[in-house]
């Protein structure tokens, strides 16, 4: 199998890396193409990819196109692509905000599916919801998912209309999370605490909170009643923050992300 990704961003190094390790690769290589020279400079020195600079090299053979550039390069993008494929070819964006019916006009080609990955792909951790074309195969599917998974895990969703929402929920969630550790963080530092001690106060009760709710079948809201004791302290926060109305708040943002992500659709 053949695997190229056009752009070498955040998101697209991200899964080139993870994919390069990959066995459904096989003997060959993973390609990776992008037009900045400091990072085909870069990336030329890593022996797990084969860097290219021009379409015309590495476009043509590929098996499965990983598309990983920011949505407004991708009118240009497709248009450069288009004289180049062949209806064997199986299209995977990773692009916020652009459709399947938006690409398969664009590129003229059937075989599209269309993800929503976020940050922590970064790590190992991240999430990607995906879904496809009536074109894709199931065997074609299977390979798309065994290859997201190198960053984390997956899920198939029925509808673009879940991926508009997972952009909402996996996709911006990351962003609602550093908001709440550094609203905590400052609040530490307030209190008195070095940055440091900050940082591990904040983080490690972060990662500690999500390693009891993955290893216990218990809702976050069960978790709280365990820790909430009544006229206790933490009740005392919990109290602030319905008075507060900050859950309102939280999914209201996150219908907010849902929302643009439709609009932007629309939009292209």
């Amino acid at each position: 199998m053949k695997v190229l990704v056009i752009g070498a961003g955040n998101m697209g190094l991200t899964y080139a890396e993870g994919m390069a390790e990959s066995p459904l690769l096989s003997k060959h290589k993973l390609k990776i193409y992008d037009t900045d020279p400091k990072k085909i400079e870069s990336l030329s020195k890593d022996a797990r990819f084969i860097v290219y600079d021009d379409l015309n090299d590495c476009l043509p053979k590929a098996d499965i196109v990983f598309i990983a550039v920011k949505p407004y390069h991708s009118d240009g993008l497709f248009e450069e692509m288009k004289p180049m494929l062949n209806t064997n070819q199986v299209f995977v964006s990773l692009m916020a905000g652009v459709t399947i019916d938006t690409i398969k006009q664009k590129l003229d080609a059937n075989k599209v599916i269309r993800t929503m990955p976020n940050l922590p792909a970064q790590v190992g951790k991240g999430v990607t919801s995906y879904t496809e074309s009536k074109a894709v195969s199931r065997v074609e599917l299977l390979m798309i998912r065994n290859l997201l998974d190198t960053t984390g895990t997956s899920i198939h969703v029925n509808t673009e209309k879940f991926i508009d929402a997972s952009t909402g929920i996996s996709g911006s969630g990351p962003a609602y999370v550093f908001y709440f550790m550094q609203s905590m963080l400052e609040a530490a530092q307030e209190m008195g605490f070095s940055d440091y001690d900050s940082k591990v106060l904040v983080s490690s009760t972060f990662e500690g909170a999500i390693e009891l709710f993955n290893q216990n079948n218990i809702s976050p809201k069960s978790w709280i009643d365990k820790v909430a004791s009544k006229g206790g302290t933490t009740q005392a926060a919990i109290d602030s923050m319905e008075d507060n109305n900050v859950k309102q708040l939280i999914q209201d943002a996150a219908y907010a992300a849902f929302d643009r992500a439709v609009e932007l659709g629309k939009d292209k």
